[in-house]
């Protein structure tokens, strides 16, 4: 075999490759990320997110209407919470606080915050 017909015969793959590399980038830049609490307002408030807070700590679910995962990750946090008295979880729906999002810059639901 010579040269060149390795060549050709490993292009494909390379072009698959760089394909997938890019789809893998593109991906991880669009879904949710973990952002460390100096870079959420620390300015959030009982009053703001219309409930108390927790003692120890508060769980905080951004959630849509048609949101498939908001669903099962409702049921996972309420199940967390349900043995630990000192920590509250609060369901928020995002839409009815657009300013509260648009603040927080959230782009995609299920979004928790751990206060």
């Amino acid at each position: 075999m010579g040269q060149t017909t390795r060549v050709k015969s490993l292009a494909p793959i390379l072009v698959v490759l760089a394909l997938a590399t890019a789809y893998g980038l593109w991906y991880q830049r669009t879904r949710g990320q973990v952002r460390r609490s100096g870079q959420v307002n620390q300015g959030l408030t009982a009053a703001m997110l219309e409930e108390e807070l927790g003692s120890r700590a508060t769980l905080v679910q951004f959630s849509s209407a048609f949101c498939t995962p908001c669903r099962a990750t409702r049921t996972l946090l309420q199940n967390i919470v349900t043995d630990m008295p000192d920590v509250r979880y609060i369901y928020i729906y995002a839409e009815a606080h657009l300013e509260l999002v648009r603040t927080l810059d959230f782009r995609s639901t299920p979004t928790t915050l751990i206060l």
